[in-house]
């Protein structure tokens, strides 16, 4: 008998204890069966039987026999069966210390994603953080340049005493000037 549709633990310990059931009870018939065979060739040696007698004895023994070797045919299946099923039992049992060993790594992994984050992030924003510096820096420099190189412009342009103007004629006093309205 093959197993087509995977059964859980629960379902093969069941099924297990099931099979183990039916076979202390064939153990029980096989133990019937050889008490009263015992019983019967113990009492046709102390008995002597007439040839009837015997022939009806014999085809007992031999539907006996006949049973007797069904009951072990049947006794050695679910012995099979039971020794495949422990061993998927085993199996089952490797496969999920597997994956609870396989579990618990990944659990472990996935506390550590957030300081392995963390510090591969400070690693790449490091040199980045030391450019920006530098730029800034820079741009401190090139700002106080520019306030010192205006700063000499004012001076130098106060220092200018002639401002070339437009002049205007003085004669021209009363000019009109135009109107809005």
């Amino acid at each position: 008998m093959t197993v087509s549709t995977p059964m859980t633990f629960a379902e093969l310990q069941a099924e297990v204890a099931r099979l183990r059931d039916e076979l202390h009870v064939r153990d029980q018939l096989v133990q019937q069966l050889s008490q009263e065979l015992f019983r019967l060739v113990k009492g046709k040696a102390v008995a002597p039987t007439t040839a009837q007698a015997s022939a009806e004895s014999a085809e007992e023994v031999r539907i006996l026999r006949e049973q007797l070797q069904g009951v072990e045919q049947q006794v050695g299946f679910y012995q099979e069966q039971i020794a495949s099923r422990d061993s998927e039992i085993h199996q089952l049992r490797q496969t999920v210390r597997e994956l609870g060993d396989r579990s618990r790594m990944l659990e472990q992994v996935v506390q550590e994603m957030p300081n392995v984050y963390r510090q591969k992030f400070a690693e790449r924003i490091a040199p980045i953080k030391e450019k920006v510096a530098l730029i800034q820096q820079e741009n401190r420099r090139l700002h106080a340049e520019l306030q010192s190189v205006s700063y000499r412009l004012a001076v130098r342009n106060r220092r200018v005493t002639h401002i070339d103007l437009p002049s205007f004629p003085r004669g021209m006093g009363n000019a009109a000037l135009p109107s809005l309205g």
